[in-house]
């Protein structure tokens, strides 16, 4: 199922900034392509407010190879990311927790076996782009595309957000310590600003702290149109 409804309106913009997200630089130069799970455990360890703080998301780190990030190896079990000196660390956050999650400068993680030496950090506000993208919603490896549209679309909905134009890409998994998550992309697009910032701010679905539910703006219509069809 695909919702596409086409409008000539202008988006609305909007200043709130009590959500935003903290980049850090971090040195590192590998990571296991699904450290969603070892990630968000390594940065529990060192914040133990994370997992009782309601607007806190953890985004994934994509590596250099992948272009924009969209573009990740297949392999899950073997494959690796390459990263770069610009590759960040980005959590997402309360404004008045920015101060708490600084503390984590200068510390260093261990993902999965791999080292990652963390830096300074830069506060970014939430972009008000009228389209914006999900690499990872939960689902379930039984809910099919039409179900899987239907009930993201509900929750929007709920959010007070009308869903205009909307895309999901096909299913992938993330390991845990028990079974795995599954995950579509989603990109919704034609949105008034102040539903965009809303969206960004409250998430969609669970797993926020193993990089699902994260919107982030995209610049256009096309290039996540391809996406979707493709790689998560």
């Amino acid at each position: 199922m695909q919702y596409w409804q086409e409008s000539d309106e202008t988006p609305r913009h909007t200043a709130d900034n009590s959500i935003v997200d903290l980049s850090f630089r971090i040195k590192c130069k590998t990571l296991p392509l699904d450290h969603a799970y070892d990630l968000s455990n390594a940065l529990c360890a060192e914040l133990d407010w994370i997992r009782e703080e309601a607007h806190v998301g953890i985004h994934l780190i994509h590596g250099a190879e992948s272009g924009n990030g969209w573009q990740r190896p297949e392999d899950t079990m073997q494959d690796v990311l390459q990263l770069s000196k610009r590759t960040r660390l980005t959590l997402r956050l309360p404004k008045e927790r920015v101060t708490d999650a600084q503390t984590l400068t200068g510390k260093e993680l261990r993902i999965d076996g791999h080292s990652l030496g963390v830096g300074a950090a830069t506060v970014k506000p939430l972009s008000s782009f009228d389209t914006i993208f999900a690499r990872y919603v939960v689902t379930s490896e039984q809910q099919d595309e039409d179900q899987f549209s239907a009930r993201v679309a509900a929750e929007l909905e709920r959010m007070g957000v009308q869903v205009r134009k909307l895309l999901c890409g096909r299913t992938a998994q993330f390991k845990t310590s028990g079974q795995p998550v599954f995950v579509k992309s989603v990109m919704l697009a034609d949105m008034e600003a102040y539903e965009s910032v809303r969206v960004q701010q409250t998430g969609l679905g669970t797993h926020r702290i193993m990089g699902c539910g994260l919107f982030v703006p995209h610049k256009g219509i096309r290039p996540v149109h391809q996406l979707v069809e493709g790689e998560i």
